[in-house]
């Protein structure tokens, strides 16, 4: 990966992420050894018990799809694992389909492919992701599709100057597949599929 603006992104990222990983751990160790002393009854531990397993999730998510990415292949179990933690409870579901172990910058694209069909996907729904001899494919079924063309042209290399940091993985995935040397590509429909190809 050679873009330097992606590189200094992405190792933003990665600190990040290991930075506040270390003080989640923590709170969670201090809940475990609560829980071993007896202390761990009532709703306001199991509401903190709760909000550090969900913080700790996304930053896992987060590692993946803003930190620095490689060649180094990432098991079926370990995307799995941090997809089910990330989305557990939520509207989304997530269908990962490759079976063997993938690049991680391919999971990291895939990852961040997930956060831009959320965006279209307001009343939730189903993702299913496939690879195929190195094509990714990841399609958004919903009963409700939002497009915002002004968005989804930003994965065609079209500038957005306003970009909210919400929609930053827009911005992020297209750097990204320039750096990798492939073009994403968009298909949609109204009220029925959104599909990001790459």
């Amino acid at each position: 990966m050679g873009r330097s603006d992606v590189n200094i992104a992405a190792l933003i990222g990665s600190r990040i992420c290991h930075d506040l990983i270390s003080p989640i751990g923590a709170i969670n160790n201090g809940l475990e050894l609560l829980g071993m002393a007896g202390n761990n009854d009532g709703p306001e531990m199991e509401l903190i018990s709760e909000s550090v397993g969900n913080a700790s999730a996304r930053i896992r998510f987060f590692r993946i799809a803003y930190g620095a990415a490689s060649d180094q292949q990432m098991g079926r179990a370990d995307v799995v694992s941090i997809l089910k933690d990330n989305l557990s409870g939520g509207r989304l579901d997530v269908a990962y389909g490759p079976l063997d172990p993938q690049p991680r910058w391919a999971v990291r694209m895939a990852f961040l492919g997930i956060q831009c069909l959320e965006t279209a996907m307001p009343y939730g729904g189903r993702i299913e992701i496939n690879c195929d001899q190195g094509a990714w494919t990841l399609t958004g079924y919903s009963p409700k599709v939002t497009f915002d063309t002004r968005l989804w042209d930003i994965l065609s290399g079209i500038e957005a100057p306003d970009l909210a940091p919400a929609h930053v993985q827009f911005a992020l995935l297209h750097a990204v597949a320039q750096d990798a040397k492939c073009r994403v590509h968009t298909t949609h429909t109204d009220g029925e599929f959104v599909r990001i190809t790459f």
